[in-house]
């Protein structure tokens, strides 16, 4: 499981908006698996050096988006990161879509929640908002 504060959620979800109203909409984590028309707002749970969320807002060139490690999975501050990314997330690189407005919703039911915790396994991805 990979924990995130939601604040740091709703920063990235703010800035994917703001680089697509800026540079024309939203990306495609990769290019072939659905049309132009499918990308919308949203999250990319990324399973990479570590395991992060970034935005699908489109970027200008040469511009990083922002990118939100995993308390748990965070090359710079977990010295296990990559044990725990294989064991949680598999030992290939990877790329989840998370869409922002049913995130939005989830979190505005539950406006005391400090932190999302996603869940990946074979075949799903769960989301858990909890206190702190």
């Amino acid at each position: 499981m990979f924990t995130f504060s939601v604040t740091d959620i709703r920063a990235v979800l703010d800035r994917g908006r703001a680089d697509a109203m800026t540079n024309g909409g939203y990306r495609l984590p990769y290019r072939g698996i659905s049309s132009e028309t499918d990308a919308r707002a949203g999250l990319w749970l990324v399973g990479d050096e570590g395991v992060y969320v970034m935005s699908s807002g489109k970027l200008a060139e040469g511009q990083r988006p922002l990118v939100v490690y995993a308390e748990e999975c965070d090359p710079k501050t977990n010295p296990d990161y990559w044990h725990y990314k294989r064991r949680y997330f598999g030992g290939d690189d990877g790329v989840e879509f998370i869409d922002a407005v049913e995130l939005e919703r989830l979190t505005a039911a539950a406006p005391d929640a400090a932190h999302l915790q996603i869940t990946v396994d074979d075949t799903s991805l769960s989301l858990r908002l909890m206190r702190r």
